[in-house]
């Protein structure tokens, strides 16, 4: 008996279209919130300070980092981020979805 695997699972799912679609949304919500932890912890910063210095609050950047929150953080946002580190935006869409080990 072959076994399932997870990557199985949401091969099949994704067929859905419906389902396909929140997945990409929650891949989209994880990868923000890895680049925003990056960002914070190479511009050598914590959270209430990064939150200091883009004009926001500690708890916005720490729903962020966490990738719990469902919203997808608005450009102006991550602009404002990227600013208080001294980095820049850089946006690329892509057909490759060959970063993710899982992707509809």
């Amino acid at each position: 008996m072959k076994a399932i695997t997870l990557n199985d699972v949401i091969t099949k799912k994704c067929k859905n279209k419906e389902f396909a679609s929140h997945f990409q949304r929650e891949l989209l919500v994880n990868e923000i919130a890895k680049l925003v932890v990056q960002l914070r912890q190479e511009a050598r910063l914590t959270q209430q300070e990064l939150a200091d210095k883009a004009g926001t609050t500690q708890p916005v950047i720490a729903r962020l980092e966490s990738g719990a929150d469902s919203r997808i953080p608005s450009l102006e946002l991550l602009t404002k981020l990227a600013f208080a580190a001294d980095a820049k935006i850089k946006i690329a869409i892509s057909h490759d979805s060959a970063r993710h080990k899982v992707a509809c």
